[in-house]
C-alpha cells in the first residue's frame, strides 16, 4: 500500500511540475472523447433510424380481381392456401389481411382528392406479410415463386422473376435494396469512424505524453540502474495518463451535456417514436471508460522504449 501511495504521489508531483504537457495531454483527450461522444450519439441514432426503416419493409401479396386477371376474382380457398403457405415460413412474423374495401377506405382517408368519382373499387384483396427481419423480404418473396394460383402480384417480386423486370417490380426491388444497403453501410461507417477515432486519439495522447517521459529519461535510467522494476518505473506514468484521461473525459462529458441541452431542442429530424440514440448515461460511461483506457494505454505504450537500459 505504501508503494502505491508513493507511485500516486510521484504521478501527482510530475503532473504539477509539467503543466504544459499535462494541459496538452488533457486537451488531446478532451477533443478525442468529445468526438467519440458525438460518434456514439449520432451513430446510434442513425442505426436506430435504419432499423426503423428496415422494420417497415414487408411483402405485399395482391390477389386477382375480375377486371385485372383473366381467371377472375381470387377465391377464398386460393387466398387461404396462400395464407397457410405464408404462416408456415420461418421468416414470417405476421400475416395481415387487407380487404379491397378496407384498402379503398384507407386510400380515401389518405388521399381523398384522388379517390373522388371512382366508378368502382380498383383495389385488390391483399396480404401484408411482416418479416422477422428486414433482410427476409426477398427470401419470403422467393418462396412464392412460382406465383400461387389467384395471386396477381408480389411486391417486392422474387429476384430474377419476370415480375422483377417490370417497372412496378423494379421499383419495389430498388426501394428494398436501397433501405437494406443504407442500413448495412451505416454499420460499417460507424464502426470505421469509431476505430479510426480511437487509434488516432491513442497516438496523439502517446505523442503528447512522450514529451514528458523524454524530459525525464535520465531519471528513468537511474531508477533502472539502482534496481527498480519495469512496473515500478511505469506506474507513475500510467497513473499520469489515467488522470489526464479522466480529466479530459470529464471535460468532454461536460461539453456533451451542454451541447445536448442547447442544441437537441432545436433538432427535429424525425417524429418516429422508435428512433432514438443510446441512453445518455451509456454515452457518459463509454466516454469515461475510453478516456481512462486511452490515457493508460498512451503512457504504457510510450514508456516501453525508455525501459531498455
Amino acid at each position: 500500500m505504501s508503494r502505491f501511495r508513493l507511485i500516486v504521489a510521484e504521478a501527482v508531483r510530475s503532473l504539477g511540475a509539467n503543466l504544459s504537457t499535462t494541459f496538452a495531454a488533457t486537451t488531446t483527450v478532451l477533443i478525442g472523447m468529445f468526438m467519440l461522444g458525438l460518434v456514439v450519439g449520432l451513430g446510434s441514432w442513425a442505426l436506430s433510424l435504419s432499423h426503423h426503416y428496415k422494420s417497415q419493409l414487408l411483402v405485399n401479396v395482391y390477389f386477382c380481381t375480375t377486371n385485372r386477371c383473366d381467371s377472375g376474382e381470387a377465391t377464398s380457398k386460393e387466398m387461404n392456401d396462400v395464407h397457410n403457405l405464408l404462416v408456415s415460413l420461418p421468416q414470417v412474423k405476421e400475416v395481415r389481411f387487407v380487404s379491397k374495401e378496407a384498402a379503398l377506405k384507407l386510400e380515401q382517408k389518405k388521399h381523398p382528392e384522388l379517390t373522388q368519382g371512382l366508378a368502382g373499387n380498383p383495389f385488390p384483396n391483399a396480404y401484408k406479410v411482416i418479416p422477422k427481419r428486414g433482410e427476409d423480404v426477398e427470401a419470403i418473396s422467393t418462396k412464392l415463386e412460382p406465383t400461387p394460383k389467384g395471386v396477381e402480384a408480389i411486391c417486392p417480386p422474387p429476384p430474377g422473376s419476370k415480375a422483377a423486370r417490370t417497372p412496378t417490380g423494379e421499383n419495389c426491388s430498388r426501394i428494398t435494396h436501397r433501405v437494406l444497403s443504407v442500413a448495412n453501410y451505416l454499420w460499417i461507417v460507424v464502426l470505421i469512424a469509431f476505430i479510426v477515432l480511437m487509434i488516432s486519439s491513442t497516438l496523439l495522447v502517446a505523442n503528447t505524453i512522450r514529451l514528458s517521459i523524454f524530459s525525464r529519461r535520465r531519471e528513468i535510467e537511474v531508477m533502472k540502474l539502482v534496481g527498480a522494476t519495469n512496473w515500478f518505473v511505469r506506474g507513475p506514468f500510467m497513473i499520469e495518463g489515467l488522470l489526464c484521461g479522466l480529466a479530459g473525459a470529464v471535460a468532454a462529458v461536460v461539453l456533451l451535456v451542454l451541447g445536448r441541452a442547447v442544441f437537441m431542442p432545436l433538432i427535429h429530424l424525425t417524429s418516429a417514436s422508435d428512433v432514438h440514440a443510446w441512453p445518455f448515461g451509456l454515452h457518459v460511461l463509454i466516454v469515461l471508460g475510453a478516456g481512462l483506457l486511452l490515457g493508460a494505454a498512451g503512457s504504457g505504450l510510450t514508456i516501453r522504449r525508455f525501459l531498455q537500459v
